[in-house]
Order: structure tokens, then C-alpha cells, then sequence
């Protein structure tokens, strides 16, 4: 079995693609011509986007993301914490929390995206 795909439910996928191009650099892979569904070039793992309203159409009932109360985050590994957190904010990113080193020598940032999901940027482990 393999990993193949993280799936996030926004109010908009076209919005959301072109907010993470700004913000994290990321690459757009597809938008299908709906305009439901989207892809980010990420690596093995893809980073996709489908709108609430398609969810629905098809059966699922998609919630409401709480910004208060995360239940999960997407974390981007860089070794520029700082900058990357710099141009995330400048996009219109929400700082959660500025570029600190961990005890474990790790360096971490986390923003909130357009749709207030959480995001880390960090350090390789």
C-alpha cells in the first residue's frame, strides 16, 4: 500500500491553488476544468484540493474548518524557515507562530492558509 494523496475540502480550488503558489511556492500540477478539483506538484504524496460543493453533489458531508481547533496540519520541509514563513505571511498567509528552534534541534513556523488550515514549515528531523 502506498500513500498516495491528501485531500483537503475548500470553499474554492482554484483560490486555494493559487494561494499556495504564492505562499509556499508549490507548483500546480492540474485544475480540472470544473473547477471542483485541483493538484499540487508536492513529490510522491499529492497535495489536492476539492471543492465542498462536489463533496456534497457526491454524497459526503464536509465540515467546517474550526482555525480554534486544528485536528491535524500540512507540514512543508525547507531549510529556509524564516524566509519561506516571510513570503507565506506576505501572501496573506495567518502567523500562528514566528520561526523557533525545538529542543530537538529542529526549527519550526506554522501559518494558517486562506481556508484555516494549519501549515508548519520546518526543518528536516
Amino acid at each position: 500500500m502506498k500513500f498516495r494523496y491528501t485531500i483537503l475540502y475548500v470553499d474554492n480550488v482554484t483560490q486555494t491553488i493559487e494561494f499556495y503558489e504564492r505562499a509556499f511556492g508549490m507548483q500546480r500540477k492540474m485544475i480540472h476544468e470544473s473547477g471542483d478539483y485541483g493538484e499540487l506538484s508536492t513529490g510522491d504524496t499529492v497535495l489536492s484540493f476539492s471543492s465542498k460543493e462536489l463533496m456534497t453533489q457526491i454524497g459526503k458531508s464536509p465540515g467546517d474548518v474550526d482555525p480554534t481547533a486544528p485536528t491535524f496540519e500540512i507540514a512543508f520541509e525547507t531549510e529556509r524557515v524564516a524566509e519561506d514563513l516571510k513570503r507565506a505571511v506576505d501572501a496573506g498567509a495567518t502567523l500562528v507562530q514566528e520561526a523557533e528552534e525545538m529542543p530537538w534541534g529542529q526549527t519550526t513556523a506554522y501559518v494558517r492558509d486562506n481556508n484555516g488550515f494549519l501549515v508548519e514549515l520546518c526543518t528536516a528531523v
